[in-house]
């Protein structure tokens, strides 16, 4: 049935439901009946035995056996001797019959009993109670055929099956109704995925529902909207890229192109081949930043290997190996101990990054900072450079920001995801006639120090 449509399998399903209920009716509702009639018949006879022998002939008229009148339709009754032999003759009851209850009531030790019998193919239920009249032991005899019972039960039985049937023809329409009530939005959803497998998503998913079905094209519609953004900002990425590459490509061929033709554009060739050089460098820093920003994007999937490290301890390496770059910076280091949780290599490149971007735009000193909380590390990095322009503090972080200077780079853009991949927060500011990069770091629990 899975491979049925969605509206055809809620609507068998209904109609199995309502089959299903029929048949337990069918079956439980006779059974049901009859036990319940069969009460009642009994309460019935005992009723008009209370009734006969408080107000009826038993007590003032004594026969010694014989019918009573009946007060009630259904009901007959006779007094009959327990220990005198008699001679009875009934159409309705045979003298055997009579015998046997003289037996049962001579042996019961109840005042009243009830009893059931099979005569002529049908079910007789009866009441022996006990009397004395003239002192003599006596016994009732109150009985009342099935036949009212089945009369009961098969009009109650058939006009409960006309009541299901209807009820069962009348609810395939509405069960139909509804079958297509809840298909309908999730056949649309389904067409709007198919459109997303094939790059389609512009189109908005509107859903004009609370329940969850509703909740799911709401879902679906973060979706959509996040791939719009993704695809803008993977084209915006490769017309950033393109651009990027293509500058110090273009230098690097020019340049080769004049040394080829005996020309020096820096006026000799070691000049003009430091210019390539240096090209080159930089196109060999923005492909790796590029392939280190794609590794990123793909260790963001998986589950992170994380260790224990000295971040202080990283950061002094880091600056001992980096400030040579620029030996008239002034730097200040004043780090407290710093143990956390994540890839040393991953935090060794965000270092890097994020010292190389204060190396960029200093003037004279960088001052490196850590202070702990009991739940988390600050680490501040600041420099006495430029401050950030407002309209670019928003955009610091995002792939191919352009700098003050003009520069389209992927280095802080790798901090971000660096951060992210650790839980952690990064973030720049102006502050103190420079600018502050701050980078909030979890310290790890205890199980892992």
């Amino acid at each position: 049935m899975k491979n049925k449509p969605l509206a055809f399998q809620i609507w068998l399903v209904f109609s199995g439901i309502l089959l299903a209920i029929s048949l337990l009716l069918v079956i439980l509702f006779p059974t049901t009946l009859r036990g319940f009639f069969t009460m009642e018949i009994y309460k019935a006879i005992e009723n008009e035995q209370l009734i006969l022998t408080e107000y009826g002939s038993p007590g003032s008229n004594t026969p010694e056996f014989g019918d009573l009148a009946p007060r009630d339709r259904t009901v007959s009754h006779m007094v009959l001797p327990i220990h005198r032999s008699f001679f009875y003759y009934s159409d309705e009851l045979p003298i055997e019959f009579i015998k046997r209850t003289q037996e049962l009531a001579a042996n019961q030790s109840k005042a009243v009993v009830r009893y059931e019998n099979n005569l002529k193919n049908q079910t007789l239920f009866y009441v022996i109670r006990k009397l004395t009249i003239n002192g003599e032991q006596s016994y009732l005899l109150s009985y009342s055929w099935d036949s009212y019972r089945n009369d009961l039960v098969y009009t109650l039985f058939r006009q409960l099956m006309i009541v299901m049937f209807i009820v069962f023809i009348f609810s395939w329409i509405p069960s139909i109704w509804l079958a297509r009530y809840l298909s309908k939005p999730l056949v649309k959803l389904e067409k709007h995925v198919k459109n997303f497998s094939e790059q389609e998503w512009h189109e908005p998913v509107e859903v004009d529902r609370n329940d969850e079905i509703g909740k799911l094209g709401h879902t679906i519609e973060k979706m959509r909207q996040h791939l719009v953004k993704k695809d803008e900002a993977q084209q915006t990425l490769l017309q950033n890229i393109s651009h990027d590459l293509k500058t110090p490509v273009m230098v690097i061929r020019g340049y080769a192109k004049s040394v080829n033709d005996g020309i020096f554009p820096k006026g000799d060739l070691t000049s003009t081949m430091d210019v390539i050089e240096e090209e080159s460098e930089k196109l060999e820093k923005k492909i790796k930043d590029l392939l280190y920003l794609t590794k990123l994007d793909f260790l963001s999937t998986r589950k992170p290997v994380k260790t224990t490290f000295r971040l202080d301890l990283l950061i002094i390496d880091e600056v001992e190996r980096i400030k040579w770059a620029q030996p008239t910076l002034n730097w200040k280091v004043q780090l407290e101990e710093a143990v956390i949780l994540g890839d040393a290599e991953q935090w060794e490149k965000l270092l890097e990054n994020i010292f190389e971007n204060s190396l960029r735009y200093a003037n004279k000193v960088i001052s490196v900072s850590i202070t702990k909380t009991d739940e988390t590390l600050l680490l501040r990095l600041w420099n006495d450079g430029s401050p950030i322009a407002e309209e670019i503090k928003d955009r610091l972080f995002e792939p191919f920001h352009k700098g003050h200077k003009g520069e389209f780079g992927l280095g802080l853009s790798i901090v971000k995801r660096i951060a992210n991949l650790h839980d952690s927060e990064v973030w720049a500011v102006n502050e103190d006639n420079g600018v502050a990069f701050y980078t909030k770091v979890p310290l790890p629990n205890e199980k892992f120090t």
